[in-house]
Order: structure tokens, then sequence, then C-alpha cells
């Protein structure tokens, strides 16, 4: 029988994906390459994109099924948006499982720190207590707390353990979750206040055998909801010391905030090291739903004056709140002429912004 086509010539079948095929993937790559280009830029404004950063690894871990797309449709314009999508998200969050150079390595004592954000009081008083008491903590760190908190560790013995304490009540018109608190067994030289919306005690300490230690329980605005919210988080951050030649600080606490975050990793930049990032344990989730699982977030963390060596951190978890608490190993300089020197720019500190 006859084809019909003329003598000499063979029918091809052209299999290729058609253009319009090609450009549905490359519209599918499009939220990837436009999360990628705000997170590598710090360009993040307002509100929504502050909260969205905080689930960039989310954002690099499925910038595979854009990939996919592009590759399986064959068009190299998706495939290279793609592929440099998924790399620039999956470096900013693979290098935090990387420990950072060591900025330091202190000479002098050790000195442990655990932080907890109670959940306005919710979290169990007597696991707190029981937290810091096998860990052997120096300091406990605290936010979220209320009067009905403090009678709790009170009752539990916190200051068995830890007798001196600094506790900061809610502000005039805040929510009595919103107070803060600090016990130590150290000898607390000088007690003060850091301004922001929640209540952040902190206390200069005398450690034998080590310079003066300033450490502050830091809790700031979530940025969760408004504008006006992100705008409280960012005046927090700011607000936060930052360390100094005269003394050793350290910053414990619920930051709201993730190294995905321009605002944080400016905060980083002014000379802090993170305790998450020099341990490589920088995707350690230290918060998720009470009722879910899902999502989980790096909230909280230890910064500490580049001085101070970070020996290691745990993350803990604690009957009744949604965070996690952190347990900082810490070992002091002898002096503060040793150590990494100038505290200016830390070695080992997070890349400054806005987009590393």
């Amino acid at each position: 029988m006859s084809s019909g086509l003329p003598a000499g010539r063979l029918e091809v079948m052209d299999d290729a994906p058609a253009p319009r095929t090609r450009w549905s993937a490359l519209a599918l790559s499009a939220p990837w390459a436009a999360w990628a280009a705000v997170r590598a830029a710090g360009a993040e404004r307002g509100f929504p994109l502050v909260p969205a950063l905080a689930f960039t690894p989310y954002a690099a871990a499925s910038s595979v099924l854009p990939l996919a797309a592009a590759v399986l449709t064959r068009s190299r314009a998706a495939t290279a948006v793609a592929a440099g999508s998924a790399a620039v998200l999956g470096s900013a969050v693979l290098r935090r499982t990387r420990p950072a150079p060591a900025a330091a390595r202190a000479d002098g004592p050790g000195l442990r720190v655990v932080s907890l954000n109670m959940l306005h009081g919710r979290a169990d008083p007597a696991a707190a207590v029981a937290l810091a008491t096998r860990h052997d903590a120096d300091v406990l760190a605290l936010m979220e707390v209320t009067p009905e908190a403090v009678h709790g560790l009170l009752d539990a013995g916190v200051t068995d353990r830890l007798p001196a304490g600094h506790v900061v009540p809610a502000g005039e018109g805040q929510p009595a979750g919103a107070g803060g608190a600090l016990w130590t067994r150290l000898e607390v030289l000088h007690r003060s206040v850091v301004p922001g919306r929640f209540g952040q005690p902190a206390v200069r300490l005398a450690v034998p055998g080590a310079p003066d230690v300033e450490l502050t329980a830091a809790h700031t605005h979530p940025p969760a909801r408004s504008r006006a919210q992100v705008a409280r988080w960012q005046a927090d951050l700011r607000l936060l010391p930052e360390p100094t030649d005269d003394v050793l600080r350290v910053v414990a606490g619920d930051l709201n905030a993730t190294p995905d975050h321009a605002s944080f990793r400016a905060l980083l930049s002014r000379g802090w090291v993170d305790a998450g990032l020099a341990t490589g344990q920088g995707l350690r989730s230290t918060w998720s739903p009470m009722r879910v699982s899902w999502p989980r977030l790096t909230l909280d963390h230890v910064l500490v004056d580049p001085r101070i060596e970070v020996r290691s951190l745990d993350v803990v978890h604690v009957a009744g709140t949604d965070h996690r608490a952190l347990v900082a190993d810490l070992r002091l300089p002898a002096t503060l002429g040793s150590g990494a020197g100038s505290v200016s720019r830390a070695a080992g500190s997070a890349p400054p912004p806005p987009g590393q």
C-alpha cells in the first residue's frame, strides 16, 4: 500500500517537547529563582518576606522539583534557572552543617549556659531546674516567664542550685508572659535590662580565673503577622548589645531569627559568633508547633564574644513549651587580651550581609 508520501522521503516523528511545555517548566522554576535571588541579595523587606525567609531550608529541599521538570522537558533555559536556584539555596543551607573555623582557643575556665523559652510560663518549672542541674549549668536564661512560672521555679529549687537571680517582669500593657529571668551560681556584679518589647535581663558576672562576663537573656518580637511586627523585630535586634574589648559578652535566647534573615546576619557581622554555626549545628531546629511536628525552625541562639571558645551546643526537649532548650558549653579566655584579640570582626562568625 502507498503511504501517500512522495517517493524517496521518510516520515520523521518530532518527539521534542512543545514550546508550551518548555515555557511551563520555566514558569515552574520562577518561584525558586525569586526565592534564591532574595536570599542571595539579602533583599527581604517587611511582611511577608521576612517570615517567609525562615523557611529557606524547605525551599532548598524542594528545589529539586523544578529542576527535575526542566530536565524532563529538555528546556535549557529552565534547567539553567532551576539548577542555579538549587545551587544558591543549597549552598546557603548546607554550609550550616559544617563547623566554622574556631574563632578562639581559650585558655580559661568553662562557662555552661542553659537557655529556654518557657512559652508564656507553660514549660514545666521542675523540668527546667532539672535540666540546669543535670547539665551543671552556671547560668539559666529564661524567656516568656510569668509570675506563676517564677513561683514554680522557686518551689522547684532553682535558688538551691543557682542562688543569684535577676527577674524582669512584663512591662505595662504587655502580657504576663513577656517577662524574662536569669539565675546563676556566679557572683553578680551588676544587673540591667536590655530595651525591647520583652523583658530582657542582663547581668555582669565575676568569673574566677577569667574576665567579667555580661550575659543577656534575649527575646525579640516575632516578625510573624504584619509589617509593624517586622519593624519591631528589626528594632529589637538592633538594640541588642555587641561585643566590646572591655568585657566578654554572651547573648542567649529566642531571637525569632535564622541565618537566612539579612537582619540576623547583620547582627552577626557586628562581631558575634553563633554557637550553632560554630559547631556545625545551624540546622538543628529549636522550635516547632505544640500539636504538630512541622515546620521546624532554628529560632533560638547563643551568641558569644569571638574570644570565647564554643566547645559544644546541645538542643534539649523540655515538656510544656514549643521551644527546645539550648545548652552551650563555653570556655573563656584567661585575660581580655587572649583568644581572638579584637572583637570588631569575628573569625568564624557568619559572613556579612547582604547575600552570604
